[in-house]
């Protein structure tokens, strides 16, 4: 994270726990990065130079002040005076990270071959929590390229027990063996 990533994304968190506002405006800082990346068009603009600060800042007043919070509202406003709103998804990355680990949450991802059953997930989300002891938010994707089994990745960490895995390793095995 660059580091006005974690200076502005940290005290936004921080005035957001002081204020037990820390989840709802997660929620928000969640859906806008989920928007901005739908359409980064609209970053764009309010990083633009060629549109005045007034007039950027007055964008985001008419298009977001009905539905997010006063906070949210002017922390985008300040990045964008500041030239800093292109760091607004790494800002949110920050929040969620800091939110996290205040709150004992472990963001894993599961990479299949097939997508997971509801069932599946389930136990699988059962079973970290019961080996971190901590609640797991599991993102689950799909990548046929794995052929079976299952790789997760979290906390910087990756456990691969795909069949592709496997394959690679039996590959390296025999490349290695003198006969």
């Amino acid at each position: 994270m660059t580091e006005i990533a974690n200076v502005y994304g940290g005290a936004l968190y921080d005035l957001a726990k002081d204020e037990s506002l820390a989840m709802e405006l997660l929620n928000q800082l969640n859906a806008l990065n989920e928007a901005f990346t739908q359409e980064p068009d609209f970053l764009r603009l309010l990083s633009s130079v060629a549109v005045s600060k007034v007039e950027r800042c007055q964008i985001i007043e008419d298009s977001f002040r009905s539905n997010f919070h006063p906070y949210v509202l002017n922390f985008m406003k300040i990045l964008t005076e500041k030239g800093y709103i292109r760091h607004f998804p790494e800002c949110c990355k920050v929040y969620k990270n800091r939110y996290n680990t205040d709150n004992g949450i472990l963001p894993v991802t599961a990479v299949t071959a097939v997508p997971l059953s509801d069932e599946l997930r389930k136990k699988l989300a059962d079973k970290l929590t019961s080996i971190t002891g901590k609640t797991i938010d599991l993102e689950c994707r799909v990548d046929p390229e794995c052929l079976g089994g299952v790789r997760l990745d979290y906390d910087g960490k990756r456990l691969d027990d795909t069949v592709s895995h496997r394959l690679d390793a039996i590959r390296g095995l025999l490349k290695n063996t003198v006969l």
